[in-house]
């Protein structure tokens, strides 16, 4: 029920849907006769438009996000596990065409794969399978052990995590299969998603050696315009908005102990 509720929440709170039904209740109320209303709405829409694609709105709320948490200065000496969570890959597209599809998230795969070759002895969990309401292709997992293999890391090496259908489940389904001493265990993840991760495999009690990737700020963003690319800023201001919504919401059903984790100091 969770997983439904989530889905069907953000698919009407992010904010291109909420743009969307601020003009369209503004219409149908001047359409009503309620012109003050409907313009109030209407432009209410415009301005969210308006902040969300051509300000740095998004860069500031996601840049605290990606600075939680950091890789270590150095590589460490020994790494037994890396576990990457799904969301790296179009899943629809690379069933079709069976080929490993990246999206905007593609550095989990990239990153991983460098970790691989540089612990050539660490067992590699793929973490996903579908994350939408209606399953639309094969399990990101099978896509991301694809991807791995064609790119001559040994089948053996993969373990298949292919049942998961949001971070929740990625760390307890994750858990079950790391067993009772997992050793050093590289959690590799979007940067902006790392906090909730951590938190949530703290909570199924693996401590894991954060490693973000896939970062969508520079970090040291100033509030101003930004006109360069509208687009890609509302996409930032949707990704950002949905973890802090996740982060409050799985603190306040008990998912995660702190509502904000932090790193661990040495």
């Amino acid at each position: 029920m969770f997983f439904v509720v989530s889905k069907v929440f953000w698919a009407l709170a992010q904010p291109v849907s909420l743009i969307f039904l601020l003009l369209l209740i503004g219409w149908l109320l001047t359409l009503a006769g309620r012109r003050r209303l409907g313009l109030a709405s209407g432009a209410l829409g415009l301005l969210l438009l308006a902040v969300s694609s051509f300000t740095t709105l998004g860069a500031l709320m996601i840049g605290p996000l990606e600075d939680r948490f950091a890789r270590p200065q150095t590589m460490p000496p020994v790494v037994n596990t890396i576990v990457m969570l799904g969301g790296a890959t179009s899943g629809r597209v690379s069933t079709a065409r069976q080929v490993a599809e990246l999206s905007e998230a593609g550095d989990r795969l990239t990153e991983t794969l460098r970790l691989a070759m540089h612990y050539p002895e660490a067992r590699i969990v793929l973490s996903g399978g579908s994350g939408l309401l209606v399953a639309d292709g094969e399990p990101e997992a099978e896509t991301a052990a694809r991807f791995f293999e064609g790119l001559g890391i040994a089948r053996e090496r993969l373990v298949l995590e292919s049942m998961s259908r949001n971070t929740d489940e990625n760390a307890e389904l994750t858990k079950a299969m790391l067993g009772d001493a997992p050793g050093v265990v590289a959690l590799v993840t979007s940067a902006f998603h790392m906090p909730r991760s951590v938190g949530l495999f703290r909570k199924v009690g693996v401590e894991v050696l954060p490693w973000p990737t896939d970062y969508r700020s520079a970090g040291d963003e100033a509030i101003g315009l930004d006109i360069v690319n509208p687009a890609l800023n509302l996409t930032t201001v949707g990704v950002a908005m949905k973890e802090w919504i996740g982060l409050a919401v799985y603190h306040w059903t008990g998912r995660i102990d702190a509502l904000f984790p932090a790193q661990l100091s040495n």
